[in-house]
């Protein structure tokens, strides 16, 4: 069974420039286009957020996934779930706006369509190859890998800095 890919992020390479959050909210709008995102309704919704920290951090936050997702347990009408590539879904027939499932988010990534009264969440983007978040980004803040590959290639990094701080 191969590895899941996963959203990664490397913080020192976000810029803020917010290009992940007009991505998702194409990707997940009805005409796929900038323009046409704009004028409809509901207003389509980023799953990614940006995050200021002070004194200049910025940190690009999605759902996690959690492996033990208290969404998942805590939703009281069945509308979250797990699909075959261990996504976590929101089947937005079943959901009922009840945001328990905002509530017990430890990452604060899940959004409420108050027009629609419906929970949200990042869903990688299941049409594409890659998520629309990780291909607009222009400094490769975000990564999509598995965890295997990910983990190799900052260890291969630190290890080079550890050398380089050795040397002098």
């Amino acid at each position: 069974m191969s590895q899941p890919k996963e959203i990664f992020i490397k913080t020192d390479r976000c810029l803020g420039c917010l290009s992940c959050t007009i991505a998702c909210v194409v990707e997940h709008s009805k005409s796929k286009t900038l323009f046409g995102a704009i004028s409809e309704t509901p207003v389509p919704k980023s799953r990614v957020y940006v995050q200021w920290v002070e004194p200049d951090g910025k940190v690009p936050l999605v759902c996690r996934h959690c492996e033990e997702a208290p969404c998942m347990y805590a939703c009281i009408s069945g509308a979250i779930s797990r699909d075959e590539n261990g996504v976590v879904i929101t089947d937005t027939d079943k959901c009922i706006g009840c945001w328990t499932c905002v509530m017990v988010c430890p990452y604060g990534v899940i959004g409420r369509q108050l027009e629609e009264h419906k929970a949200y969440r990042c869903d990688r983007c299941p049409d594409r190859e890659i998520p629309a978040c990780v291909s607009a980004c222009p400094t490769g803040a975000l990564v999509y890998e598995t965890v295997d590959s990910f983990s190799g290639k900052v260890r291969k990094h630190a290890s080079r800095e550890l050398l380089r701080a050795e040397r002098g």
